[in-house]
């Protein structure tokens, strides 16, 4: 097998994927939007999903702490060593068949096409998938695939076996049908890698389809806690439609990518607020809003996003443009009924704060004045007894000189 040397670093936030929230009502949270419910009880109705949110069937990616066997379908031809691919042994990869060397491996962003088998460990065979396409290094298929690829020659195949943490996760999958914490072996076979497409000469009917695949699988990592994954899928979405083009389109067609383009923002705000990444989630939010001023999830998402930074004023204003927008969203009015109450309990303990830190104003003032009033009234009397006892002088040295 020719040599790997290179070792790839998995990110972070896969290891730390939370799982998604299930439960017997659906929310605009269960369905991969960011709404949530003070009390389900009271929702009748299920509030607008996610904007079609493709890869609804898969599971939650989590973490899996089961450790890589080294039993594997009995390839055909000779096998090479294997290459510990992340230096942890929950990656690992072999060639099958030797490709057209080192320089034919294809690079991130390049569109590359493979024939995948994807199989258990003891060697049930899940689902085969030839001519498989993805774009290298943006998250089109698993991180497994994504990151081994790379070390791929032109024509070669290769056995691959996979940590359900790169793969399908805690919860598996049901297209392709994968059960949970199930680790893999994928043999693989690299048939061409090709340049992507100049965005600026891409008909914009293919724009869009293109922009809308890339928003179509953040919302797959979405629905599995990927988070961070998804922020990468709908960025790239977004760079997609923002591109210049050199092609006539219409304005139906503008207004369709528009639409596209507000939808990756929507959907890029939720997993930034789940990043508790606010500022940016703010961002997205105004931008969303700055193209379609009354979309009521961008509202909504914006006004959880002030709530979360303090600026209840602010929120309560926004949250009640969108229910002003769609009076019958029970969501959108059990937050903001829960963002009032806190408000008003907020301002509540604000204003007792003062009272003790400044003392009571009207006690002081009354004290101040019965002091006034006291010292003015011991004044009076002090005068008056001595103007009596002056008088009383004079009347007795009047007295005792008549009397001589």
């Amino acid at each position: 097998m020719t040599e790997r040397a290179e070792t790839m670093d998995a990110p972070d936030s896969h290891d730390n994927a939370p799982p998604a929230k299930k439960n017997g009502q659906t929310s605009l949270l269960d369905s991969g939007e960011d709404f949530e419910v003070l009390d389900e009880d009271d929702i009748d109705d299920d509030p607008p999903p996610l904007e079609d949110a493709g890869g609804g069937k898969s599971r939650n990616t989590d973490k899996s702490e089961n450790k890589n066997t080294d039993v594997d379908p009995e390839p055909t031809g000779q096998v090479d060593e294997w290459v510990d691919v992340l230096g942890n042994g929950q990656l690992k990869i072999k060639a099958l068949e030797a490709g057209e060397g080192r320089d034919s491996r294809p690079q991130k962003g390049q569109n590359v096409k493979i024939n995948l088998k994807t199989y258990l460990m003891d060697g049930t065979l899940l689902v085969e998938q030839p001519d498989l396409s993805f774009t290298v290094g943006d998250g089109d298929v698993i991180q497994a695939l994504d990151l081994t690829v790379q070390l791929m020659e032109m024509k070669e195949k290769a056995l691959i076996q996979t940590d359900a943490k790169y793969a399908y996760g805690a919860r598996g999958s049901l297209e392709p049908e994968v059960p949970p914490n199930a680790e893999l072996s994928l043999e693989v076979e690299l048939l061409e890698a090709t340049d992507a497409p100049d965005l600026e000469l891409l008909p914009p009917v293919e724009k869009i389809a293109l922009a809308s695949h890339k928003r179509e699988r953040g919302n797959v990592h979405y629905q599995r806690g990927d988070y961070a994954f998804a922020v990468n899928s709908y960025s790239i979405a977004l760079q997609i439609t923002e591109s210049s083009s050199k092609v006539d389109i219409t304005p139906e067609e503008e207004n369709e990518l528009m639409d596209v383009k507000v939808k990756c923002l929507n959907n890029m705000a939720a997993s930034q607020l789940k990043l508790d990444h606010y500022e940016a989630a703010l961002k997205s939010c105004v931008l969303a809003l700055a193209h379609q001023p009354d979309n009521i999830k961008a509202l909504f998402r914006m006004g959880k996003v002030l709530a979360l930074q303090g600026e209840y004023t602010e929120a309560i204003q926004t949250l009640r443009k969108a229910l002003k927008l769609e009076p019958s969203n029970k969501t959108i009015h059990a937050e903001l009924s829960k963002l009032v109450k806190k408000h008003s309990e907020q301002r509540g303990a604000e204003q007792a704060m003062y009272k003790k830190m400044l003392g009571n104003p009207s006690s002081s003032s009354g004290t101040q004045k019965h002091r006034a009033k006291s010292s003015w009234g011991l004044s009076w009397k002090w005068l008056f007894g001595a103007t009596a006892v002056a008088i009383g002088g004079v009347a007795l040295s009047v007295v005792i000189a008549a009397r001589n």
